[in-house]
């Protein structure tokens, strides 16, 4: 076996078992003498072992090797948060593919952190491929075998470039992965193999993806072949459906804490009774019979009772151990978090567990807050303004990955969708989703946002704030 070095126009030869041999990464097989099977450069391979030997290399060396540890990031889910931030924030990484599990699955090496992740491409939805599972063969969907031989033929055992976007409930990260600079997400539409993900409206693809899934649905390749266009209805109707598709039905509730203008934790006035019932029992309890300090020892994810600047008393659950005398708690009745000493902290009485925590988390649908730093504070306090010691309407739009996107109405405003207020006075940027149940909702969204632009409203005061212009000049934010 022998490897070829290309150099200019030079060819050299050189035998690969003595350059394994000779770097201690492999041993010679001793033979007898007449033995006429062994290697026609025995005596050179012998003279590469005693070099290695004595240099100590590879095996050859006195001491154990330390070996290699590989890290699974994706082995469970509250490892894969712990590293979803750092990984965001290193951007494009490039990392070795190890297996492909599917069209749109892959296990990918990071040489560089000695670590494996499964990485699911975003913005696609790709057809399941025949798999085996307890000895029996699951059935695959149309098209998936050959999904996962093309991004196996691309991807397999090469080097490529991916950006983590999120992860899922079980570990999975989330993201978009390039080979040779293709964004294979798109290549998988564009070959009619995969469909677009509705996930893939917020990011920078979009447009290609979504036209070239409207190219495959044209031509009937592949996963449409049996694609009919869905009959157009006249306007009038059209709108009247659309207004139709869209699920309303509003809760009464408060927002307890907003963590920013898109992002806030909600009580439901419903259960506001009950929230009461439950404070005045909780504080009753722990004044009447106070606890003994430093008694409690809190682990992470407890759910127990701190005592709050107020002085009153209040459920919490236990989000991070950062010391033996400092934790970081959230209130699951309000959304709100702090960090507490231990010695604030007790059990929970009995009984002041069973109703379910109070606050829920929501984001407003089809917004996004300013990408300027400056404008953010301007918009978190005049959402804060609009909903503080409010009884507002709350309607559940869409969902992605389990987290509930809603609008906001408050009757008494002069502009009663606060989402559509804050767009209008420019402290919000309109999230454009293709979605028809939503067409009309992002049409009056749009609208806002021109007029806070013509006005030069907040963040549109010195003009166009988005990076969509810059980057073909090489520039993004």
């Amino acid at each position: 076996l022998v490897f070829v070095f290309l150099c200019c126009s030079c060819i050299v030869l050189r035998n690969v078992a003595e350059a394994l041999i000779s770097k201690g990464l492999a041993t010679v097989l001793r033979h007898r003498q007449d033995d006429e099977e062994r290697s026609a450069a025995f005596d050179e391979l012998l003279t590469a072992e005693n070099r290695a030997k004595k240099n100590l290399k590879g095996v050859h060396q006195k001491k154990e090797g330390t070996p290699m540890r590989i890290s699974d990031l994706s082995s469970d889910s509250t490892k894969a948060k712990q590293f979803l931030s750092s990984l965001q924030r290193q951007g494009r990484m490039a990392g070795i593919v190890e297996f492909v599990a599917s069209g749109s699955r892959l296990r990918i090496y990071l040489p560089k952190d000695t670590s494996i992740i499964t990485l699911l491409l975003a913005g696609v939805s790709c057809p399941r491929a025949q798999s085996q599972r307890g000895g029996q063969v699951q059935e695959g969907e149309p098209f998936g075998d050959e999904a996962l031989a093309f991004t196996r033929d691309l991807c397999l055992q090469r080097e490529i470039t991916f950006q983590i976007d999120n992860v899922d409930r079980a570990g999975n990260f989330i993201g978009w992965a390039f080979c040779d600079e293709r964004n294979i997400s798109l290549e998988l539409v564009s070959r009619s193999l995969a469909k677009v993900h509705f996930s893939a409206d917020r990011s920078a693809f979009a447009s290609q993806l979504y036209a070239a899934e409207d190219a495959g649905k044209r031509g009937r390749d592949k996963i449409w072949l049996n694609y009919e266009p869905p009959a157009e209805l006249p306007t009038e109707e059209a709108a009247a459906q659309d207004e139709k598709d869209r699920k309303v039905n509003y809760q009464k509730v408060v927002v307890s804490h907003a963590e920013s203008s898109t992002s806030f934790w909600v009580q439901k006035v419903e259960s506001g009774p009950q929230l009461e019932g439950l404070m005045e029992q909780l504080n009753t309890e722990l004044n009447t019979n106070p606890p003994t300090t430093g008694a409690y020892s809190p682990k992470r994810n407890d759910k127990c009772a701190a005592r709050y600047a107020d002085g009153q008393w209040y459920r919490v659950q236990v989000e991070k151990i950062t010391s033996k005398e400092q934790i970081e708690v959230l209130y699951i009745d309000y959304g709100n978090r702090e960090t507490q000493a231990v010695t604030t902290l007790c059990s929970l009485p009995a009984g002041c567990s069973s109703l379910p925590a109070q606050a829920t988390l929501y984001s407003l649908a089809c917004a996004r807050g300013p990408p300027d730093e400056d404008w953010q504070d301007d918009s978190l306090h005049a959402f804060q303004a609009a909903v503080q010691d409010k009884e507002l309407n709350m309607n559940v739009e869409y969902r992605v990955q389990g987290a509930a996107y809603v609008s906001l109405q408050d009757p008494t405003a002069e502009v009663k969708d606060i989402c559509k207020g804050l767009i209008q006075a420019g402290l919000l940027i309109v999230d454009k989703r293709r979605d028809r149940r939503l067409e009309k909702l992002v049409a009056d969204y749009v609208a806002a946002e021109q007029k806070a632009r013509t006005d030069r409203a907040a963040m549109w005061v010195h003009g166009d704030v988005t990076a969509d212009d810059a980057n073909e000049f090489g520039y993004r934010k």
